[in-house]
């Protein structure tokens, strides 16, 4: 049995960040009830084309392993359905601006009224209070006002924008967040109102930045460098757009990459003789490192290096990583079914629990309202002619 099972999620989730935390529950065994209207369907349905590939690419990673209904929250007799909804569930996942629950009438308060335990979760740009909890935001803009663009990018360059790892961040630190509510919710019976702003996880995330600057210590972008250690970065190989990305700490591991090189002249060299030494001339290695790398075949150099104990390997792309086998055989890459029935190879979740137990994608994308049935009929007790009669209404639509 799974960790989750059991758990039934309302997810109002929409876009990316908020998908993701449910979806990560839905793989931990949470049942997951995504909520859409035709209105107003989840902007990621639309058909855009990502990292080359036609179609609604991120949907159909966060939205599988979830079911689908349309209620529509415009209306009253919808936001009545949605609070049935949450009556029979633990948790309840949006990822609007702060307000607009409230506004639709399913704030927490209103959702507490019908399920006093209920673990709400709400994930935002900048969190349900303060002076700009009113801004909407994406994931680039996340990174850019939490201070994580600002670190990332070259000596000599502009900051650089910080895309996807932002909202799967994001997303992260809200199951974990729900994760412990539900927690305290078992030991307690007190369910709470989960506040999760995204730009406070992307300044989580550089929290020895903020320490030094508190410090006095100025604080700049380094690009691939490290405080301690070099040389220490990623180097073209002959082999075009592959590189090699190598790190030496240690003498040893100094002179070991100067044997596999076949450098002793640099072994020997006092510039070169102290870690120390190394940091301060890591520009004159990493153009000696550029040089070397650019007349060696990626995979053979890292085999060797890594036979020497230097810390190296290649750079992998996209396509290393959805044929690895050993990926492959833990299920970190499974397959799923896309919108339009096709096959193709998405994340898996990166933990493990058991033989039997493990996270899991058991379904692919569902169609807009597809398990209306089961979550109308059989959950709420919905007769055909009450669901017939609320999708003349324009309710469920």
């Amino acid at each position: 049995m799974k960790p989750l099972a059991g758990v039934r999620i309302a997810d109002f989730t929409v876009h990316a960040a908020g998908p993701f935390c449910t979806h990560m529950l839905s793989q931990l065994g949470a049942e997951c009830i995504k909520i859409e209207s035709a209105q107003r369907p989840d902007i990621f349905r639309k058909p855009h084309t990502v990292y080359g590939r036609p179609g609604p690419a991120t949907f159909d990673q966060v939205a599988s392993n979830k079911l689908s209904v349309r209620i529509n929250l415009k209306h009253p007799e919808g936001v009545a359905l949605a609070k049935r909804l949450v009556a029979v569930s633990d948790v309840a996942a949006e990822s609007f601006r702060a307000g607009v629950m409230e506004r639709l009438g399913l704030g927490y308060e209103a959702l507490r009224a019908v399920k006093p335990d209920i673990v709400m979760v709400s994930v935002s740009s900048c969190g349900q209070t303060g002076p700009d909890s009113h801004f909407a935001g994406y994931a680039p803009l996340f990174g850019a006002w939490g201070g994580l663009g600002y670190l990332t990018g070259y000596r000599d360059g502009p900051p650089v924008e910080m895309r996807h790892v932002m909202d799967h961040s994001v997303g992260l630190n809200a199951a974990l967040a729900t994760v412990a509510a539900l927690h305290r919710r078992r030991r307690t019976g007190q369910g709470g109102h989960v506040d999760v702003a995204a730009r406070e996880v992307a300044s989580s995330l550089i929290g020895e930045a903020l320490l030094a600057t508190a410090a006095g210590v100025p604080i700049a972008r380094m690009g691939n460098e490290d405080h301690w250690r070099a040389p220490h970065g990623l180097y073209r190989s002959r082999d075009g757009d592959r590189w090699i990305s190598l790190s030496v700490g240690s003498d040893a591991e100094w002179h070991a990459l100067t044997r596999v090189m076949a450098r002793p002249d640099l072994a020997a060299d006092p510039h070169f003789a102290t870690q120390p030494a190394r940091h301060a001339a890591r520009d004159a290695l990493d153009r000696l490192l550029a040089d070397w790398c650019a007349t060696q075949g990626a995979e053979a150099a890292v085999a060797a290096l890594q036979a020497a104990g230097v810390p190296a390997h290649v750079s992998w792309n996209t396509r290393d990583i959805v044929t690895d086998p050993h990926l492959r055989q833990r299920g970190a890459i499974v397959e799923v079914t896309e919108t339009g029935g096709a096959t193709r190879a998405a994340v898996g979740a990166p933990m493990r629990f058991g033989a039997s137990d493990n996270p899991s994608i058991e379904r692919g994308t569902p169609e807009l309202g597809e398990h209306e049935g089961y979550v109308f009929g059989e959950l709420l007790g919905l007769g055909t002619a009450e669901q017939r009669r609320l999708a003349d209404a324009a309710v469920i639509h």
